[in-house]
């Protein structure tokens, strides 16, 4: 069984070439079958990749197509590997749970993505799997104000799923395009990724689209990474927000039935919430360079 990794870079070097050290510390076999696709980011990533892991393909592109079609393009690039794994450049590899997870995939076919475990920088429980969104996730995600006010509402429990430890192997609607598994029995049921999501989302709807296939989605906490959220982002931080919300409408037009004040309600949600979280950056960037901070 083959194992192939897909990295793909915008501008985070230096992020870039800790996740590589970490899959040559802890999985050294797979830097020969380590694909970095970068997006355009001209700032020395690319040769910097080649001159530390001349093991790993890179593939340049000369300008920026989104994360989807980079992650196509990588997995083009990897014909004969069984399990394709999705590493964001933000992420570490903490243990090499990868071949017991691709192993797993292999003893289940009924399986087709798996995500691992992905812990926050101080070591806590990331929400990478989750329920599919829905209306009342306008109110009760992870950076709404109602979560963040009323964290035990059961409504935003549901969702992240935080009622439950993390500790052990279950199906799941989806998980993190950061650190994920994917079985190529499920690219050949349901094809790649949609390039139409430019950021964000793009694994909701592949995950989606598995379970339409017939095929499970679980999440597996033999494989674990450390994920700085943003980091891979920072660069380009309104342009990843509406990547991200255009891409919630993408999926809302793909997944849901709806008459056409729902859509009409459903269109204005999502750009009011592009437009509050927009000014909040803004406010908080403004801020942190008066006190001579990092923007949070």
């Amino acid at each position: 069984m083959t194992i192939g990794v897909v990295i793909v870079t915008f501008r985070c070097r230096e992020l870039a070439l800790a996740a590589l050290r970490s899959l040559e510390a802890r999985t050294p076999a797979l830097l020969p079958t380590t694909v970095v696709v970068d997006n355009a980011s001209f700032d020395g990533t690319i040769e910097a990749v080649r001159a530390a892991f001349p093991a790993v393909t890179v593939i340049e592109h000369r300008r920026n197509l989104g994360f989807a079609a980079a992650v196509n393009r990588g997995i083009e690039a990897l014909p004969s590997a069984d399990v394709v794994c999705l590493l964001n450049p933000d992420a570490e590899l903490l243990d090499d749970g990868i071949f017991a997870a691709a192993d797993y995939l292999e003893a289940h076919p009924d399986v087709g993505v798996l995500g691992g475990r992905i812990l926050n920088p101080d070591g806590s429980i990331q929400p990478s799997a989750r329920a599919f969104p829905s209306h009342k996730n306008a109110l009760f995600n992870r950076h709404s104000l109602l979560t963040k006010l009323f964290p035990r509402n059961r409504w935003s429990r549901q969702y992240l799923m935080t009622d439950w430890s993390h500790d052990d192997i279950r199906p799941v609607d989806w998980v993190s395009g950061a650190f994920m598994l994917i079985h190529r029995r499920a690219l050949e049921a349901v094809g790649p990724f949609d390039p139409g999501y430019f950021f964000s989302i793009e694994d909701v709807d592949f995950c989606r689209r598995v379970h339409d296939a017939g095929l499970r989605v679980e999440y597996f906490p033999g494989a674990s990474v450390r994920h700085r959220v943003g980091g891979s982002s920072r660069k380009a931080v309104y342009r990843a927000m509406a990547g991200h919300h255009r891409g919630m409408w993408r999926y809302y037009r793909k997944h849901f039935r709806g008459n056409p004040l729902l859509h009409a309600v459903t269109a204005a949600g999502i750009g009011l919430r592009f437009a509050l979280h927009a000014v909040s950056y803004a406010l908080r960037a403004g801020r942190a360079r008066l006190l001579g901070r990092e923007t949070p």
